[in-house]
């Protein structure tokens, strides 16, 4: 039997949509504070996905200034009708939690997109968009019940049309449910369907950390009233305890192949090294059926696997994409993210052909700005990445180097610094908005490569003043702090190069040459 593995797109991304045009599957998750905006993919087998870019791509797109960490975009939907795909999303503002929601457009997913479409009037978070078979849109979101909450994070499902032509909610506003799980706060993601005459609902419960879930309803009328199966939740590992391979399962999306065959695609995680999660929430696929007009997700199982039977469709490999990055093009790949909004011209690719280079910013990697920084997320449990670089401090405010970040108050350095005109090598562990100096050893060049691996929650860290000749600059160092379940948040570790004048103007900037990322199996 053929068989493929979970998650299907690894590391950090969370909140999967789906949709199906033809025999090709288009696939988008959350972003928050990182910029590009709303990753997008490519399958033709469900297993197999592709990157094609991003949804949100443009600054005059996605505005991410002074966005706070785990705040910005959430949970965007994907549709596609008569020729259009539409992304609707939340942008979360601030920390306090205000937040606005939108849809951009494309007639090709890879883009360009519009700009966004800003909905008034629309509370709530996690927006989806239904196209019904009389031509009308609507929308569903969630938001606080009209008559008040009845206990803590106490929401529901509320629905109205959309007009496309007026870019605009119209009509009245139709409360649909608030789920099914009584006390189990929370009620978000909806996505509404209409299948064999019936409008299902699907929701998550339960927050997004351990007991999330997925529920569902379903109505003869769009504005309800709705009825729940019996066999809710119909997705969730919160009974398989702590230490189940994969956990905190939620937010689910459902898609049909051209045989009939359904599947749903939801975030979940896999903690190791104790109950962290480095990798954040990400994508995985699970099969149904539908049985007396409801769906048993994994029949006889009823639970997500780390391996599980191939889809009935023709196996679509895409070419493997390098670990190496040579950064000889004039673009960035797509596996790479600025934290926010770029502002300034502080990276490039074609100063000096065949290097990244980074300009040094006063924005520093503890604060929650736009600091000269590029980006990639870690999608491996174990794994190695190392870089070269060439970087002279001239104050001993300038550093640069490589990074694994969490967020502004959880992260490890490896920088290069200047101190009483000598240079230095550091390694500086921050925890809870804290630097504590790991280690420290002199530099004799110029140029300096750097290396971490990671076995489980142990990283290790080297450099090199001639290449690959390694030296030991610290080893077990804990990288639970890289983890939500100490730094809080949403996301997943990232990792990646920095250069900063450390609050100072600056003209110096650091050259890197190559990096590379692989997991070790």
């Amino acid at each position: 039997m053929k068989t493929y593995k979970n998650p299907i797109i690894p590391g950090f991304y969370p909140d999967p949509s789906i949709c199906r045009v033809g025999e090709d599957y288009y696939l988008v998750t959350s972003s928050f504070e990182y910029f590009p905006g709303v990753p997008i993919f490519h399958s033709k087998d469900l297993v197999n996905w592709k990157q094609i870019g991003h949804v949100l791509d443009r600054p005059e797109q996605l505005n991410l200034d002074q966005t706070p960490n785990s705040r910005g975009i959430y949970a965007p939907t994907i549709r596609y009708n008569d020729g259009i795909f539409y992304m609707i999303t939340t942008f979360v503002v601030s920390q306090t939690g205000a937040r606005r929601n939108f849809y951009v457009t494309a007639t090709d997913p890879a883009g360009p997109w519009s700009d966004p479409n800003w909905l008034e009037d629309a509370p709530g978070i996690d927006p989806s968009l239904l196209f019904d078979d009389d031509g009308k849109v609507y929308y569903t979101g969630n938001r606080k019940p009209p008559q008040g909450p009845k206990y803590k994070k106490h929401n529901e499902i509320w629905l109205q049309e959309l007009d496309l032509e007026k870019r605009q909610l119209v009509g009245p506003k139709y409360s649909l449910w608030d789920g099914a799980l009584k006390n189990a706060h929370a009620q978000e993601a909806p996505h509404l369907y209409k299948i064999n005459g019936w409008y299902y609902l699907i929701i998550a419960e339960g927050g997004t950390g351990h007991t999330h879930a997925v529920t569902i309803a379903r109505s003869k009328n769009v504005t309800g009233p709705y009825e729940m199966t019996e066999t809710n939740p119909i997705l969730t590992h919160r009974h398989l305890g702590n230490n189940h391979p994969i956990v905190n399962v939620g937010h689910a999306d459902i898609v049909e192949t051209p045989d009939g065959d359904w599947w749903m695609v939801c975030l979940a995680s896999r903690p190791y090294g104790g109950y962290y999660r480095n990798l954040g929430r990400e994508t995985f696929l699970v099969p149904f059926i539908w049985e007396d007009g409801w769906p048993i997700v994994n029949p006889g199982k009823g639970f997500i696997e780390e391996e599980m039977a191939f889809p009935k469709l023709k196996e679509h490999k895409w070419p493997a994409l390098p670990a190496h990055d040579p950064f000889e093009s004039e673009v960035l790949e797509d596996r790479w993210n600025f934290l926010r909004t770029p502002r300034g011209d502080f990276w490039s690719l074609t100063e000096r052909p065949g290097y990244l280079r980074l300009k040094a910013k006063k924005e520093t990697m503890t604060e929650e700005e736009n600091p000269a920084f590029v980006g990639r997320r870690q999608q491996h449990i174990d794994f190695m990445a190392q870089t070269v670089m060439e970087f002279v401090p001239k104050e001993e405010n300038e550093t640069a180097g490589l990074v694994l970040l969490q967020n502004h108050d959880y992260q490890i350095r490896m920088e290069v610094i200047l101190e009483d005109n000598l240079s230095y090598i550091q390694l500086i562990r921050r925890e809870a908005g804290k630097d504590e100096l790991v280690a420290k050893q002199k530099m004799a060049t110029e140029k300096v490569y750097l290396k971490v691996e990671a076995e489980g929650q142990s990283y290790h860290f080297y450099y090199a003043e001639t290449a690959f000749d390694w030296i030991t600059l610290a080893v077990n160092v804990d990288g639970t702090i890289l983890s939500t379940d100490k730094a809080g948040g949403f996301i997943g570790a990232y990792m990646g190069m920095y250069c900063s004048a450390n609050g100072k103007e600056s003209n110096n900037y650091a050259d890197f040459d190559w990096f590379e990322y692989q997991g070790i199996y």
